[in-house]
């Protein structure tokens, strides 16, 4: 379910609040392959599923970049903020692959708005996101990450 804001004002009231839960996406050998030639790292692990059954995961695996990647796609399903001029990812303060996506695995983000400041021009959101793993023990990554809205 996604949350609909118009304008900083809106979005500064949900500071401390939880954006909610993603739908699921499959993380394919084709998406890991495409991210692979787009990148360049076309390591074993991820684009041989031959060896990579030998490997130390018994399956190919994403890159955790490719991972980091779906956090824009799945985080816009849950926050939408109208009334603004500009949306930019500023960085992030944090992440870790806690462990690894298998192909066809199935990934979603958990996210919480942590905070809401002020910046020139408009606003810089922070996000504590949690990319869960369908069936996973842990998560897929877990990373704070943070954005500006220009009005």
């Amino acid at each position: 379910m996604s949350i609909t804001v118009n304008g900083l004002d809106e979005l500064k009231k949900l500071a401390g609040g939880d954006l909610g839960t993603s739908e699921w996406i499959e993380v394919t050998q084709e998406r890991i392959d495409t991210f692979a030639d787009a990148t360049g790292d076309h390591q074993w692990i991820h684009v041989d599923p031959e060896r990579a059954k030998d490997g130390p995961f018994g399956a190919p695996i994403a890159h955790g970049y490719l991972t980091l990647s779906l956090f824009i796609p799945l985080f816009t399903e849950l926050l939408e903020v109208e009334g603004v001029s500009a949306k930019v990812n500023y960085g992030l303060d944090k992440v870790r692959f806690p462990a690894p996506v298998k192909v066809g695995s199935r990934i979603r983000l958990v996210a919480k708005l942590a905070s809401v400041e002020d910046v020139p021009g408009g606003v810089q959101i922070v996000v504590d996101g949690t990319m869960e793993i369908d069936g996973g023990g842990k998560p897929a990554a877990v990373l704070r990450s943070l954005s500006r809205f220009y009005v």
